[in-house]
């Protein structure tokens, strides 16, 4: 059996689950279906997800939330009669957003509840219209699915003892609908998982149910070597490896989320990629292992929005702990990191952006001079990072000086470069402004 998940952009109206229809039914074999909010209908339109917290933040703060909630429930309703489906739903979904608006708790629970209406919703119509058209199918809400999560609002976690309860729903007849993006606690409170937690559903349904294949319906055809807003027409990628497609993801692609693979990569499940307006396309298929090839590399990705520290300190490598303890600063101030290449005398420590305000940036970099009593410190924002990807790049010869030649013949500055510590990807950091320029030249170079 298959597991298949339909995004935003699948469901965003009528017209798109009159679609996802003919998918389900075309294949006997698809039994578990996962559904994302509505998204966009078209270019400059709202996703479902941003007017419920839009929602959410109008009655939250006292505001006229109604004209909100009319915009909402007549998204839904243009759905519901696009789709010819019985109007109790519209009722239905009305009451479940009220009764999220009214919920108890913390701000951010409440606002789990209120996110999480628009995949309830979509599970609810999709089920409904399955049924209208011959299929015998149900909605089944996460907690009866078995997904249980970490008590982490908007961050929530799968815990290990959803598996084996997932794995019964074997045992249910017909077609089964599930909301994507949530799950609940062991004490029975909706959690929501990161923005874009859908896809992290689906993988979580083909692993606790050991799916022979997870298929993740999207708007393109495959994912392809570039973005293609940066190279047009850009060449499509067949077959990716897991460890691959978690490097893309991690730096700018953006079919996946970049945590959605984990559950399916633990039980080895192929994952395949389509287009819900072009089903009979191929794909991308995305497995445990593959062979490799001369021309390893698959994918370039890339994303700004990056800043590092640099800090100097003579005989830095004779100093047990340094490392650990300049570490320390940036947990204690709450900031994650993404790379940290160093040298004997220096370390750079690359992170996102956003994570550093002025604010710490002040602490930390006085915290780092007064404890570490480092010779310099510097701050460079507006970085950009590119990702070269590709299974056995680390035992390809020529891999790096091809790359180094592209930034060289884009005339872009390499500012810096991590390799070792990653065997299938390949880190540069660049200025921000010379992103398009080098991607141009790196696409050439690799797959022209």
């Amino acid at each position: 059996m298959k597991v298949a998940k339909f995004g935003g952009s699948s469901v965003a109206n009528a017209e798109q689950l009159i679609k996802v229809g003919n998918i389900i039914k075309s294949d006997p074999k698809r039994k578990f279906i996962v559904v994302s909010a509505p998204g966009k209908r078209f270019a400059g339109d709202a996703k479902m997800t941003d007017m419920l917290i839009q929602l959410g933040e109008a009655f939250h703060n006292d505001d006229d939330y109604e004209l909100y909630l009319s915009a909402v429930m007549a998204r839904f309703s243009e759905i519901i009669e696009g789709l010819r489906v019985n109007d109790d739903i519209y009722a239905e979904i009305e009451t479940g957003i009220k009764m999220a608006l009214a919920a108890k708790g913390s701000m951010e629970s409440k606002m789990d509840a209120i996110k999480a209406t628009g995949e309830d919703s979509s599970a609810k119509i999709l089920s409904a219209y399955l049924n209208s058209v011959g299929l015998s199918a149900y909605y089944i809400n996460p907690q009866e699915a078995g997904i249980i999560v970490s008590d982490e609002p908007g961050n929530a976690r799968i815990l290990p003892e959803s598996f084996d309860k997932i794995y019964s729903l074997h045992n249910e007849e017909g077609i089964l609908v599930i909301p994507g993006f949530f799950g609940y606690t062991k004490d029975g409170k909706l959690a929501t998982f990161s923005r874009g937690g859908s896809d992290i559903t689906g993988s979580i349904i083909a692993a606790g149910v050991k799916a022979e294949m997870y298929e993740n319906f999207t708007d393109v055809d495959s994912v392809y070597t570039v973005n293609p807003n940066i190279v047009s027409h850009p060449k499509e990628i067949t077959t990716l490896t897991y460890k691959e497609m978690r490097e893309l993801s991690y730096a700018g692609f953006s079919v996946f989320h970049d945590e959605a693979l984990i559950p399916a990569f633990r039980e080895k499940i192929p994952v395949c990629i389509k287009n819900t307006n072009n089903p009979d396309a191929p794909g991308t298929l995305i497995v445990a292992e593959k062979e490799t090839s001369e021309k390893c590399v698959v994918g370039i990705a890339s994303d700004t929005g990056f800043c590092s520290l640099y800090v100097s300190k003579f005989l830095m490598n004779r100093e047990v702990g340094f490392g650990r303890k300049l570490l320390n600063i940036f947990e204690d101030e709450g900031i994650s990191f993404e790379h940290a290449p160093s040298g004997i005398d220096d370390m750079s420590v690359i992170f996102r952006d956003k994570k550093f305000t002025p604010e710490k940036e002040k602490v930390v970099v006085d915290r780092i001079k007064e404890e570490l009593k480092v010779d310099t410190v510097s701050i460079h924002r507006d970085l950009a990072v590119i990702m070269v990807v590709g299974e056995g790049l680390v035992n390809t010869i020529g891999v790096a000086q091809k790359a180094t030649t592209a930034f060289s013949n884009a005339n872009v500055n390499i500012e810096m470069i991590n390799q070792g510590s990653s065997e299938v990807s390949m880190m540069f950091g660049i200025q921000a402004a010379d992103l398009n320029d080098a991607i141009q030249s790196l696409y050439t170079s690799f797959f022209s």
